[in-house]
């Protein structure tokens, strides 16, 4: 029986990959935007945001933020 209290080990992207870069880019105090994600990654925004989905499903909880004027930021917590 798994107990649910219990943490749930996220799943680290490969060292070097993009994934790795994204989850290094959110983990800044600044965060990251979409046009930040994109330039970095030479992802298009659809697949920037598929990217965001699949570091939600492997376990990281992503925030993001608007402010009038200002485009969406997202961010994680360092590990």
């Amino acid at each position: 029986m798994t107990n649910t209290s219990q943490a749930t080990a996220i799943k680290q992207p490969e060292k070097g990959s993009r994934a790795a870069q994204l989850v290094a880019m959110l983990a800044r105090k600044q965060g990251a935007t979409l046009e930040d994600i994109t330039k970095a990654t030479a992802w298009k925004p659809h697949s920037a945001r598929a990217a965001l989905t699949g570091l939600r499903k492997r376990g990281y909880e992503i925030e993001s933020d608007k402010t009038e004027g200002a485009s969406r930021t997202y961010r994680i917590e360092a590990a």
